[in-house]
């Protein structure tokens, strides 16, 4: 396999690429007795180098404080520095072979090749290496990029809102205007629009500035899109984070097995792993260490995965947990704030060699991970239960509101119906007491009288004498 051509980055994270040159002073594996006299003595140069690094003070310096391009070397009158020229050619030449001779090294030699990682990849074969580790190099969803850009995302403004805040002190950052924060933009919203379910999250624009900070936005798209679907990224950023869950819900339990006083201080304080260790899985400690130590553990974290988070995150505690139990909330939330980021500026080596020493057990984790899924299931069907059983309360309540509505009803019409029947036995009687009129104003005859008869053919004289009337006159 030829080496894949990439670009030539200005910029460095770790503000000097003597830190990633170097390697441990102190080994931080355990796998080293498993490899052969050549790979030893390899690795015992690449100590060495390290070893040469502090001994300059000139070269410490540089490595704290000065950034320079993908050209520069160490320029010292010193012997040290001498010594390590050739050290960082042999560093090189490895390097070089390693990204050319890529699967025979996955293959073959992957045990030294993860010795390599933890020692730190050297700063200017980080942009290459990082996509050979996640087999980004040859991905279709690059030939997107540009199409992506041209497309309108609901996550624009909020991307907009948050860019300024990813790494606001480093000066590829800097400026509203600035060419970091333009392709910073773009990768995140071209994200949003191939992962519409994830969208935009925050913490994830810490990763992307990292990416890019090593390689072009196209480059840093595909990487980031490799380490959200194979690296359990975007089971955390997803917006239940359940899997953020998961990690706060294994790491507690390491915490309560490994340093159970701190925990029991912990509890005793209301300080709840969430508070300082979300930040740790979400940014992968890009958030909470300085950008040297933070890209040496991301190093790890692209063969390893989430692993190193564990076990950076438990060395952290166990070295602070003296100070840490004397110290409310409060105290602890500054002390996780501005002691412990600094703590390693000097030497990361020391904090890589210290997760090493923390057990961590994978069969156990996979264990936790069903027992957390399980409790979460029956969480969830408590949750229905509970639901349901309100449901039907409420349901109950209303049929007895209904049921009793009803019966008012009923009674109301009942009594209607009785008013009713009085009503109608009222109108018969007045129907039958009353007395018709006859047709032409005679006198008024009552039903149930007889008629009259009469007594003569003739009718009476008229009153005063006089014969009988006469029609004729």
């Amino acid at each position: 396999m030829s080496l894949p051509t990439m670009a030539s980055p200005t910029l460095s994270p770790d503000s000097s690429s003597q830190e990633a040159l170097s390697a441990p002073t102190c080994s931080p594996t355990s796998d080293s007795e498993n490899l052969s006299p050549d790979e030893l003595e390899l690795l015992a140069k690449l100590e060495e180098q390290n070893r040469l690094l502090e001994a300059d003070s000139k070269s410490m310096r540089s490595m704290n404080g000065s950034r320079r391009n993908s050209g520069s070397s160490l320029v010292s009158s010193s012997s040290a520095s001498s010594n390590l020229s050739h050290l960082e050619e042999d560093t090189w030449i490895l390097w070089g072979r390693i990204a050319n001779e890529w699967e025979e090294w996955r293959r073959r030699k992957e045990k030294l090749l993860k010795e390599l990682i933890r020692k730190g990849i050297p700063h200017h074969f980080r942009a290459i290496v990082w996509q050979l580790l996640c087999s980004a190099t040859n991905m279709p969803v690059k030939n997107q990029y540009s199409e992506l850009l041209k497309m309108s995302s609901p996550c624009e403004k909020l991307i907009r809102r948050d860019i300024a805040r990813t790494y606001p002190e480093h000066e590829f950052f800097k400026g509203q205007d600035s060419l970091g924060q333009e392709v910073l933009f773009n990768v995140m919203k071209a994200y949003s629009l191939v992962d519409r379910e994830v969208g935009y999250c925050q913490g994830s624009a810490f990763i992307v500035g990292l990416l890019l900070m090593q390689m072009p936005e196209e480059e840093a798209f595909c990487v980031f899109v490799r380490l959200m679907q194979e690296y359990r990224l975007r089971e955390l950023f997803k917006p239940s984070m359940a899997e953020l869950g998961l990690c706060i819900y294994q790491f507690e339990y390491m915490l309560q097995e490994q340093l159970p006083d701190l925990n029991t201080h912990f509890r005793s304080q209301s300080f709840h792993t969430s508070m300082y260790a979300s930040s740790w899985f979400l940014t992968l400690f890009l958030t909470t260490f300085p950008l040297p130590v933070a890209t040496r553990i991301f190093d790890i974290f692209m063969y390893e995965g989430l692993e190193i988070v564990f076990r950076v995150g438990l060395a952290l505690l166990q070295v602070n947990q003296v100070e840490l139990m004397q110290l409310d909330m409060e105290g602890m939330s500054q002390y996780f704030q501005r002691v412990i980021p600094h703590q390693f500026d000097s030497c990361p080596d020391k904090l890589i060699l210290k997760a090493y020493q923390v057990k961590y057990n994978p069969k156990k984790m996979k264990r936790l991970e069903k027992e957390y899924t399980a409790m979460k299931s029956k969480e969830m069907e408590e949750q229905i239960e509970i639901k349901g059983q309100v449901t039907r309360a409420q349901e109950a309540e209303e049929n007895y509101v209904i049921k009793r509505e009803l019966a008012v009803v009923r009674q109301q019409c009942s009594s209607a119906a009785e008013d009713l029947q009085k009503a109608q036995s009222t109108i018969r009687q007045l129907q039958e007491q009353q007395v018709p009129f006859p047709p032409h104003g005679g006198p008024v005859v009552s039903a149930k009288s007889e008629p009259r008869t009469c007594q003569s053919s003739t009718l009476s004289p008229a009153p005063g004498g006089g014969g009988p009337f006469d029609p004729r006159g």
